[in-house]
């Protein structure tokens, strides 16, 4: 019964964090769009700081924790699907990096990216999801 609890916290984690990653560059977007100066950037870098710190962050601890556990409890570890998935989640997690990175330099009021790299950048985090859930669910290896 404790690895179906633990399975259920991951996927918790894992769609808290997934919606943190597909709304923060949205934000971004919209930062880029505005006006410098303007009371919308003050209200972006709000949203935007407590997105990342008080949920994002929190959920992709969250997510590594319970998901170890998963992977070590079900023996998983030996499997080659897991791998590929651990290699998706590093890179996914880089990204979080990323997205903390452009959060600091957009805070700072640093000169944004054009919206359009935003736009782009919001697609890799729903990439990496679908070849994760494809992973996880056909477990073709």
């Amino acid at each position: 019964m404790l690895y179906e609890w633990l399975k259920a916290l991951h996927i918790i984690s894992v769609i808290a964090w997934m919606a943190a990653m597909l709304y923060l560059p949205r934000l971004f977007v919209y930062h880029a769009e505005a006006i410098p100066g303007s009371d919308r950037i003050s209200a972006f870098k709000v949203m935007e700081r407590r997105l990342y710190k008080a949920i994002m962050t929190p959920a992709m601890i969250a997510t590594w924790i319970f998901g170890l556990v998963i992977a070590y409890q079900g023996g998983w570890f030996v499997s080659g699907w897991l791998h590929a998935k651990l290699l998706l989640v590093v890179i996914l997690s880089g990204l979080h990096g990323f997205f903390g990175a452009e959060l600091r330099r957009l805070a700072n009021d640093t000169a944004p990216r054009k919206p359009r790299f935003y736009r782009i950048v919001n697609e890799v985090p729903t990439l990496l999801m679908i070849l994760i859930v494809i992973l996880v669910v056909l477990k073709p290896f």
